[in-house]
């Protein structure tokens, strides 16, 4: 039996068999494509745990899974002498650049681990918002005390991973 669809000739025979019978089969690996797909590729960080050491005081930071801070965590250890800014961060100029996915977050939060440009890296002690562009690299899990460990002054920051 032949039909007519869309101006060509089909034909079910054999191979309309296997594609019938291998449909199901198809179909059934579909959710874990979509979760390979969602999830993305092993980054190999999924048990990293950054650091970040002001004096005495260590603080955990959750991290982005991206390029950026893979290649920010490829040059850990890392210690900066982070300069004050405006009262809500610090700052600190990397040697050299790290690829970027900047986009505008609006609102800042205090604990936000952000590059500026290519090669600011920036660590963020208020809330507020911001019309700047960043791409994110992770966030302190417990940014109570940042403020304070941080203070007012420029600073020495060491980064680092387990």
């Amino acid at each position: 039996m032949h039909t007519r669809s869309l101006g060509t000739d089909y034909s079910p025979g054999w191979k309309g068999f296997w594609l019938a019978a291998l449909m199901p089969f198809a179909l059934s690996t579909l959710p874990l494509a979509a979760a390979t797909a969602i999830a993305g590729p092993s980054t190999g960080m999924e048990n990293t745990t950054m650091w970040m050491t002001v004096g005495q005081q260590r603080f955990a930071i959750s991290l982005e899974h991206n390029p950026t801070t893979r290649e920010l965590v490829a040059r850990l250890p890392l210690s900066l002498d982070m300069t004050e800014l405006h009262n809500n961060e610090k700052y600190a100029t990397l040697d050299h650049p790290l690829p970027t996915q900047a986009y505008r977050p609006g609102t800042i939060h205090n604990g936000d681990l952000l590059l500026y440009g290519t090669d600011t890296l920036v660590v963020f002690y208020q809330t507020f918002t911001s019309s700047y562009s960043y791409s994110r690299l992770g966030r302190i899990d417990k940014p109570a005390g940042l403020a304070k460990a941080l203070g007012r002054d420029d600073v020495r920051v060491t980064f680092s991973v387990d």
